[in-house]
């Protein structure tokens, strides 16, 4: 199978590319953003989603495309709004019209926002940012057709040996804190968010890739209060302290998911725990194998915001 992945060069592009590599003919589209260089060992060209001209003919060429291009994280979106969703839907709105077969789409559970209870893929949505609203547009443009659209819980972990890690994720920056200032800030800390490790991504979409499935479904390993996760990260770096503020933690999302729809139509189901993804971090930190962790390029938002993107 010959399958095109746009944006395979980013953090949750690295192991989708690690389980598919071998089995498929893997093509890498990517702009490279946050990257210097794309040394893993698979066809790459180097290229901007909004460069219609190249994607055309390769869109010709592949059986299915895995959509990963997108500016991510509300800090990120809020900086241009315009150019969020010129990048994150416009490209998809183009992609629906000029791609007919398979078409696997990355999409958030952000899409929810700040609601009670368990929410499955028929709950109502209320996307708080220009990441969430612009992610729902990109759902709505390729609702007829024959794709797979993931709505993620948030990512933790590390992906694979390139890819630039992210330190602006809830785990991993927790984690990062906890080694290198010894205290753990969390605000407010009740919030829920839907755990996912980063190679859960990549399972999910080798397992549903061939299946004669379409729709949305929710992708989640398990919910967490932020509070827990602080605590899971003391119980393994002990000499760290968690303080407590009034204040929200990033944001006022609150939402718990089910990922029961998946697993009952494909048998699929995220296994890799948050234990896995705390251990993973806490090793590349300890070790000294970043040499800078408050490097802007570790966050999408401060790196953004320092170099841009036109």
């Amino acid at each position: 199978m010959n399958i095109l992945i746009v944006g395979g060069a980013g953090y949750v592009g690295g192991g989708i590319v690690d389980n598919l590599k071998n089995k498929h003919n893997v093509t890498v589209y990517d702009s490279l953003i946050y990257e210097e260089s794309y040394r893993k060992d698979v066809n790459f060209i180097y290229g901007d989603i909004r460069e219609h001209e190249k994607l055309l003919p390769l869109f010709d060429q592949n059986d299915a495309v895995i959509w990963l291009a997108a500016l991510v994280g509300d800090g990120a979106c809020s900086i241009n709004p315009d150019l969020t969703f010129e990048i994150n839907s416009e490209s998809v709105k183009f992609l629906a019209q000029n791609f007919k077969k398979r078409i696997i789409f990355l999409s958030t559970c952000s899409v929810y926002g700040a609601q009670d209870g368990l929410l499955d893929e028929e709950s109502s949505i209320n996307p708080l940012s220009e990441y969430a609203s612009s992610k729902i547009q990109a759902e709505d443009y390729l609702k007829d057709t024959n794709s797979v659209i993931f709505r993620l819980g948030t990512l933790f972990g590390i992906s694979d040996e390139f890819s630039r890690i992210r330190l602006d994720l809830v785990v991993n920056i927790l984690v990062t804190k906890a080694l290198t200032d010894g205290k753990l800030t969390v605000f407010g800390g009740e919030q829920w968010r839907p755990l996912l490790h980063v190679n859960d991504v990549a399972n999910a979409i080798e397992n549903v890739l061939e299946k004669d499935i379409k729709g949305v479904y929710n992708l989640h390993h398990k919910n967490y209060k932020i509070i827990d996760i602080a605590e899971a990260i003391v119980e393994k770096i002990p000499s760290a302290k968690i303080e407590t503020t009034p204040m929200k933690f990033q944001d006022s999302r609150n939402y718990q998911v089910s990922s029961a729809k998946l697993f009952n139509e494909t048998g699929f189901e995220a296994l890799i725990d948050l234990k896995t993804g705390i251990n993973e971090i806490h090793d590349l930190i300890a070790n000294n194998r970043i040499k800078n962790v408050n490097h802007k390029r570790y966050s999408n938002q401060n790196f953004l915001e320092e170099y841009g993107i036109s």
